[in-house]
């Protein structure tokens, strides 16, 4: 692997590890947010999370043809 596709993947890889972050910080607010009666607030967050949770798989296909 090439320095550029390695400095890529790495930084690939350092902003899916933020994007994890984030979406477990969103989901544990979305969950309070539930409990306390906004089920709609909830849905549009889990919604949102569903689009996180599918481009968090087309970066992980990307880091690992990089890294290939």
């Amino acid at each position: 692997m090439d320095d550029k596709a390695t400095a890529t993947a790495d930084a690939l890889e350092l902003l899916m590890m933020n994007q994890t972050a984030l979406r477990a910080a969103i989901e544990e607010l979305s969950t309070w947010v539930r409990q306390r009666g906004s089920l709609n607030v909830h849905d549009n967050a889990m919604v949102a999370l569903h689009a996180l949770d599918i481009n968090a798989d087309a970066i992980t296909s990307v880091i690992n043809r990089l890294r290939s």
